[in-house]
């Protein structure tokens, strides 16, 4: 039973979760299993990660997927499934050019019609000497200046109708860089689907779900917070600007939002033992395997069969198959990807190898690796090195012991075996990737583009603001984001909370009153820090950012400043001495702050000053106010610098408060602060 025999059964994208930096996705199938249990289920992105792809069978007693892999093949795309932007840049392309060789003739007139010029006729030396008419001459200029006049509008129109194309090409194309990469870009595509067994089940119909792993998709948290004046709760909306990229389009999915990163490592940390003496260091295996003779005789019979007529694959290539990948200079970040020729497996040869290529050495014990043909050429280890050329550098040293492979060349998974259509010094070695592995990897490559994506204000990534614990959040409702890298906004949840308005001065840096909401996160679920957009009363302020708040947790979420509300700070300083023999300064503090309220209602205003702090022994500072020091307690809404004192003052209605505090340093007389004692 051959690949193009399996039933192909259509996939339908049923939801998404997006993680720190990229997505898992799942898509479901529905069909009878035919008898041979061969499913190929499509529609499958071209991003996706190959090691990723999982199956199961869904709602199916004794059903069971016995095998899964990845399929990649190239067809060309219907006529009908062409982007309608790309169709009309074609068109204006098409029609900017015709109008350009209008254009163009138009001028090529005006240039022959200008050059007309009067010229008289020739004279034999025996004859009179005459006038030209003036008629003559006028004629010829009015017909040119006419002629001139028409056709200079005509070229005028014409310009302006090809700086409306301009202007129409730039906004399509535009337009087209936007759009979603859902769409195929080229003639011919890349199909990827996996090809399933299912088992059991029986003749009933069989559900099954495919999942697999996409980079190129990113989300950050942001909030809508709508609150009334007087009232303890407020209604805050999750919500979550998402970008991606990843190929395919999320129609109508159940988006599901996390912290957690996909790539983190999972393995146990190794153990290595202690050595006290002379330092050996551990020889790492190589990878390197002495290859049996006689393997360069692998394709003889091949060969001896003649040429072989050109695949369908093969055709598709040599027509465009890789087009749409080709659509900018790619710089292949995938191993074995590089524009050149991979290196053979292990490398090449030290000196004493010959031109033999290594053998992929065996897989670990417990991992079942599908079997692989290799073909080599012959060990010939008496055969001399080849000459340098005059001029050329140096070779690099013989390499002592077997040869290194490189991490490309290790991942042997990734290796393929070239075929006998590859040149003879390539074909029967084990390479690193394919040009459709290439191909692979560069939509994966221009799908992480989107990590860079600048973010919006006050927003931040949030495995940053997650802290030691991951969160995930599900939205209420289906979303639709398309695949064109750009920020959409999703609703994800609404979340109750309990907040009170306060008001804050720190009179010594400025004496505005600023207002703020003192967020309580009363729910189960961590709140992420973020950009949120507030409305007060029915009015919309200026977006702010939300801290991160734990289960439980408060923060402090500023409003800006409080134009009803003044703070007035005066001070006072008195120098004095003290002691038997004035051995000891005291610099003697007075502050005086005034509140005025020009609200209809009462409220509660913290007013926050500060005192020295001092680690000499001989330095010493005494208080003297009705302040109070900040909790010291590490779960609250901010964290204040050592020396803050605060005041909590109630303002009645239209009223005012004053609030009188200082402090008295004691030093010696034979020092000075810096910068003058005489400070506020």
């Amino acid at each position: 039973m051959t690949d193009a025999a399996a039933q192909a059964w259509e996939s339908r994208l049923t939801s998404v979760v997006v993680y720190a930096r990229g997505a898992v996705c799942r898509r479901r199938a529905e069909g009878v299993v035919p008898s041979d249990g061969r499913v190929r289920v499509g529609g499958l992105p071209r991003t996706l990660d190959p090691d990723s792809l999982r199956a199961r069978v869904v709602d199916a007693a004794g059903a069971r997927v016995g095998e899964a892999r990845l399929v990649v093949d190239a067809e060309p795309v219907a006529p009908g499934a062409d982007h309608e932007l790309r169709r009309e840049v074609e068109r204006l392309h098409e029609e900017r050019q015709a109008v350009q060789v209008r254009r163009d003739r138009q001028a090529g007139r005006v240039e022959e019609i200008a050059g007309l010029r009067p010229v008289a006729p020739a004279r034999k030396r025996e004859d009179p000497h005459r006038r030209t008419p003036v008629d003559a001459w006028l004629g010829l200029a009015a017909f040119v200046d006419e002629r001139l006049a028409a056709l200079h509008d005509g070229l005028a129109a014409l310009d302006e109708e090809l700086r409306r194309i301009d202007h129409e090409l730039a906004l399509a194309t535009d337009r087209l860089e936007r759009a979603s990469t859902d769409a195929p870009s080229a003639r011919v595509q890349l199909a990827v689907a996996a090809d399933l067994t299912v088992e059991g089940g029986g003749a009933g119909r069989v559900v099954v779900e495919v999942e697999y792993r996409v980079p190129g998709a990113v989300w950050v948290p942001t909030y809508r917070l709508t609150h009334r004046q007087g009232e303890g709760d407020a209604r805050l909306v999750l919500r979550a600007f998402v970008a991606q990229r990843t190929g395919e389009d999320w129609t109508g999915v159940h988006l599901g939002l996390s912290t957690a990163d996909l790539q983190r490592p999972t393995g146990v940390p190794k153990l290595r033992s202690l050595r006290i003496g002379r330092r050996q260091s551990a020889p790492e295996p190589s990878g390197w395997r002495e290859p049996p003779a006689g393997l360069s005789a692998l394709f003889t019979g091949y060969d001896a069969a003649g040429p072989r007529p050109v695949t369908a694959f093969q055709a598709a290539a040599q027509a465009g198959g890789y087009a749409e990948a080709a659509e900018e200079p790619r710089t292949f970040d995938a191993p074995g990807a590089a524009a050149a020729a991979p290196q053979a497996y292990g490398g090449a040869a030290p000196a004493g190898y010959g031109a033999a290529a290594p053998v992929a050495p065996a897989a670990p014990s417990g991992l079942r690796r599908a079997p692989r043909t290799v073909g080599l050429d012959a060990l010939d280890r008496s055969a001399p090195p080849a000459p340098a050329p005059a001029g050329a550098p140096p070779p690099p040293p013989p390499q002592l012991g077997p040869p290194r492979p490189s991490s490309a060349e290790l991942d042997y998974t990734g290796l393929v075996l070239a075929g006998p259509e590859e040149p003879g010094d390539r074909r029967g070695l084990l390479l690193p990737g394919s040009p459709t592995d290439a191909v692979a990897a560069e939509y994966r490559r221009r799908a992480g583009t989107v990590d860079a994506l600048p973010l919006p204000g006050h927003a931040v990534r949030p495995h940053l603001s997650s802290g030691s614990f991951d969160h995930r959040y599900d939205a209420s409702a289906p979303a639709d984001i398309p695949s064109d890298g750009t920020w959409h906004t999703v609703t994800v949840t609404e979340l109750p909370i309990a907040l009170r308005t306060e008001y804050v001065c720190v009179p010594s840096v400025d004496e505005t009153v600023y207002a703020t909401l003192l967020v309580s996160n009363t729910t189960d679920q961590a709140l992420l820090a973020g950009p949120v957009d507030i409305t007060v009363d029915g009015d919309h302020l200026p977006t702010t950012a939300l801290p991160t708040l734990a289960p439980g947790g408060t923060g402090r979420v500023g409003l800006g400043p409080a134009e009803a509300l003044r703070a007035a700070r005066r001070t006072e300083l008195r120098e004095t001495t003290t002691g038997l023999r004035s051995t000891t300064t005291v610099l003697d503090h007075r502050v005086h702050v005034e509140l005025a309220n020009r609200l209809a209602r009462p409220v509660t205003v913290e007013v926050r000053e500060r005192v020295p702090v001092t680690s000499e022994p001989d330095v010493r500072i005494e208080e003297h106010g009705t302040w109070t020091r900040p909790p010291e307690a590490t779960d609250g809404p901010e964290q204040h610098v050592p020396g803050t004192r605060l005041w909590r003052v109630d303002v009645p209605a239209g009223g005012t408060a004053v609030l009188d505090g200082g402090y008295e340093i004691r030093i010696p007389a034979a020092k000075a602060l810096t910068g003058g004692n005489r400070r506020s």
